[in-house]
C-alpha cells in the first residue's frame, strides 16, 4: 500500500525471484488511500483462491491500517511470512510449517558455512517480532545457548563480546565496532540503511569488524538475497501445507 520507495523496491526483487523459480505471482499495489475494510477483503478473497498457496502484506503499512489485524487475517496456511500468530507459537514450540524469512535465510547461511551451532555462545542484538525473537528460538532449537539484548541491556559490548555467533538485527547504522566482537566470531548483519549519502550500510562497521571475525556477512548482499530465497522456499513448503498447484 502506498508508495514507499524501500517497499516498491522489496516487491519488485520478489517478482523477479518468482519469475527466476517459475513460481506464479500476483501483486496487488494498493493505493495509499485504501481502507482497511478493502483491504481485509481481498485478503479475504486471496484465502479461498485455490490457485493461491502463499499470502503476504507488504511492510509497513499506511498509518490508518491496523497491521496486527491485517496480519490474523491471513491463513496461517498461507502466510508465507510467517508473522501470524498461529505460526510465531509454532517456531516456539519447534512445530512450524514456515519461518519468518530473514532469521530463515541467517540459519540456512549457518548451515551452509558448514558452522555448527551446538553449544555455542549465541547473541542477538535486536528483539523485533520480525527478526529478533524468532532468529533467537531457531538458534534455541539448534541447540546454540542464546542471549538476547536490546536497547535496554546493561553493558552490551561485554554480551556482544562473549558471542562465538553475533547477529545484529538493531536497525542502527554502523552500530556494533569491531572491539564489540570477539577474535574469530560468527558475524551476520541483518540491519540495511540508507545513508545521507544514499550508500547501504548494515548495524555491523564492516571495515573494523572484518579485521576481528572469523566469518561476516556484506551488506548489501548477504543477509537480504536470502531473505528472498526464504521467501520462495515458503511458498513452495505452502503449496504442500495447502495442496494448491
Amino acid at each position: 500500500m502506498g508508495e514507499d520507495p524501500a517497499s516498491q523496491v522489496y516487491v519488485r526483487n520478489k517478482e523477479r525471484a518468482c519469475e527466476e523459480c517459475g513460481i506464479y505471482s500476483e501483486k496487488y499495489a494498493l493505493p495509499e488511500e485504501t481502507t482497511q475494510d478493502e483491504l481485509l477483503a481481498l485478503i479475504d478473497k486471496l484465502n479461498k483462491q485455490e490457485n493461491i498457496s502463499g499470502i503476504l502484506v507488504q511492510l509497513p503499512v499506511p498509518a490508518h491500517i491496523d497491521e496486527k489485524t491485517v496480519i490474523n487475517a491471513i491463513d496461517p496456511k498461507k502466510d508465507v511470512d510467517a508473522f501470524h500468530p498461529v505460526n510465531v507459537g509454532k517456531i516456539m514450540v519447534g512445530n512450524y510449517d514456515f519461518v519468518p524469512c530473514t532469521p530463515a535465510g541467517v540459519m540456512e547461511l549457518i548451515k551452509e558455512s558448514g558452522i555448527d551451532v551446538t553449544g555455542k555462545e549465541c547473541v542477538v542484538v535486536g528483539r523485533s517480532n520480525i527478526v529478533g525473537k524468532p532468529q533467537a528460538m531457531l538458534l534455541l532449537h539448534s541447540n546454540g545457548t542464546v542471549t538476547i539484548c536490546h536497547s535496554k541491556t546493561k553493558d552490551l559490548a561485554e554480551k556482544t563480546k562473549a558471542a562465538d555467533i553475533l547477529v545484529a538485527a538493531v536497525g542502527i547504522p554502523n552500530f556494533i565496532k569491531g572491539d564489540m566482537i570477539k577474535e574469530g566470531a560468527v558475524v551476520i548483519d541483518v540491519g540495511i540503511n540508507r545513508l545521507e549519502n544514499k550508500k547501504l550500510c548494515g548495524d555491523v562497521e564492516f571495515e573494523s569488524a572484518e579485521k576481528v571475525a572469523g566469518a561476516i556477512t556484506p551488506v548489501p548482499g548477504g543477509v537480504g538475497p536470502m531473505t528472498v530465497a526464504m521467501l520462495m522456499k515458503n511458498t513452495v513448503r505452502a503449496a504442500v501445507v495447502n495442496g494448491t498447484k
